[in-house]
């Protein structure tokens, strides 16, 4: 942080030409979506499932498509959407601190601008990378400046369609209900299916002996323990190194490969392009393209690599994957082909799985929704995890399998993780976001647009306001009257 940190006035300042720049450019457009009822109640035009970084942006990109009628809808307590501040345990973001994700090219509205309004343009060059908690802090700025409509602890359990009526019936946890005539699931790297862990985890031991890396983990209650990490992506040295701050003795990560991961593919499409151009693809070129993709396992940052080797009580265990896990004298065994480990916890960093079938809220749509196992035939083998992903359409909406009803999935779109394989780092990306919502927004307007055309077209024939109040010939004047006589 800059050592001359700006005042209040000059974030005041700064919201100040962020409301200007708004008006400049227009981008609050008048509402044109006619108001619908249901049961004598309003219904929403857009409910956005999940106020994270996805879905705060979708919600204010959508006033610039004239559609304002939208509600926004988070589990977590409010300033706690997302991961930043429950799961997410890496020191600094992994994207570049250029990045602009969801500004919508409103210069007040970037990080950067945030940040030098406090710090000053000095502390932004100062600034390697961005704090995970700063971004966080950023989020609820942005939500707080742009004044978004957000409800918290509103935890969705199902969506049921209502297909006669063009609408989706939401329920919630507490028993609420909403009706709304677009959902956008907003939800995330886990929203479009589950983590994984292993059956030899969740089979043999019992849950107060190990966490996946995607639930909240009592470090402080570990204090002094020895804890062993599965797995070899970036989320497993973010989980080692801050473990050891919190006091923990060791914390021992095991890969299964032979050699750390090297290779980032991300960095390569955000060089060449390929991020904007993945949607253009074939789709067996995509599904070449994303084998490869999943085939990397996300390298930690050097930074964290560094961080968590330098403490004394980490070690990294090459070509060890885990052969058994048992519970022994109120300890984890582990077996690995070097033999045993002995550990007080254990934390499981071991990916996610994307199948629409395992998400809860879609129990009533997921046997209808299309799969990549279903439409695509690759060159090479199948990939499962490949082939369990939704097939989406271009705008992120479900598509129906061939022979099932498609009226149930209309208005259904799926903005998270789950999109990857039709669309590429769009939502599963901060580096993709910003290409990825004009998309979104355009898909989401043109279906209200075409849901409403009959009326909007009948309104076009009827329309009579006069514009012009010309008349010809032009009336006499008192003056030119009286030169005419």
């Amino acid at each position: 942080m800059s050592e001359t940190a700006a005042s209040p006035a000059s974030l005041k300042a700064l919201e100040e030409r962020l409301a200007r720049e708004i008006a400049l450019v227009g981008f609050n457009r008048p509402q044109w979506v006619r108001e619908r009822h249901f049961a004598g109640e309003s219904v929403l035009d857009v409910a956005v499932i999940g106020g994270g970084q996805c879905g705060l942006a979708a919600a204010f990109g959508l006033r610039r498509e004239g559609v304002g009628n939208v509600m926004v809808f988070d589990e977590n307590p409010a300033g706690y959407e997302g991961p930043w501040e429950t799961y997410a345990r890496m020191v600094t973001l992994r994207t570049p601190k250029t990045l602009t994700p969801i500004d919508f090219g409103i210069p007040s509205l970037t990080f950067q601008a945030w940040w030098e309004a406090q710090h000053g343009a000095q502390g932004w060059e100062r600034l390697d990378k961005i704090a995970r908690g700063d971004w966080m802090d950023y989020l609820r700025w942005y939500r707080r400046v742009l004044d978004l409509p957000v409800v918290n602890e509103a935890r969705l359990t199902r969506i049921e369609p209502l297909p006669g009526e063009g609408l989706h019936r939401l329920h919630f946890v507490d028993g609420a209900v909403e009706h709304a005539r677009k959902v956008v699931l907003a939800t995330g790297i886990q929203g479009g299916g589950e983590w994984h862990t292993p059956a030899m985890v969740s089979d043999n031991l019992p849950k107060s002996l190990w966490a996946h890396t995607s639930e909240p983990i009592d470090f402080a209650k570990l204090h002094g323990k020895r804890i062993g990490i599965l797995g070899g992506g970036a989320s497993a040295f973010d989980n080692a190194n801050f473990a050891l701050t919190q006091g923990v003795e060791a914390a021992e990560v095991f890969i299964r490969r032979k050699q750390l991961p090297r290779i980032n593919p991300i960095r390569f499409m955000e060089q060449v392009g390929f991020a904007a151009r993945y949607p253009a693809l074939d789709d067996v070129t995509k599904y070449a393209a994303m084998d490869c993709f999943l085939g990397h396992n996300q390298p930690p940052t050097n930074d964290t690599f560094e961080r968590a080797a330098a403490w004394p009580g980490f070690r990294l265990h090459l070509g060890a994957p885990w052969l058994d896990v048992a519970e022994h004298d109120g300890l984890v065994r582990v077996t690995t082909p070097h033999g045993h480990h002995d550990f007080d916890f254990v934390v499981i960093s071991t990916g996610l799985v994307s199948d629409p079938g395992l998400r809860p809220e879609l129990c009533d749509v997921a046997p209808l929704i299309a799969r990549w196992g279903d439409r695509v035939t690759p060159k090479g083998k199948r990939n499962a995890l490949i082939d369990a992903h939704p097939y989406l359409g271009e705008a992120f909406e479900f598509l129906a399998r061939e022979g099932a009803d498609a009226a149930p999935l209309h208005g259904l779109f799926a903005f998270n993780y789950s999109a990857l394989l039709s669309l590429g780092l769009s939502a599963s990306a901060l580096s993709g976001l910003n290409l990825a919502l004009p998309r979104l927004l355009r898909g989401i307007a043109d279906q209200l647009f075409l849901d409403d055309k009959d009326v909007l077209v009948a309104e076009f024939l009827e329309y009579d306001v006069p514009e012009f109040l010309g008349e010809w010939p032009l009336p006499e004047t008192a003056s030119g009257a009286g030169e005419a006589a």
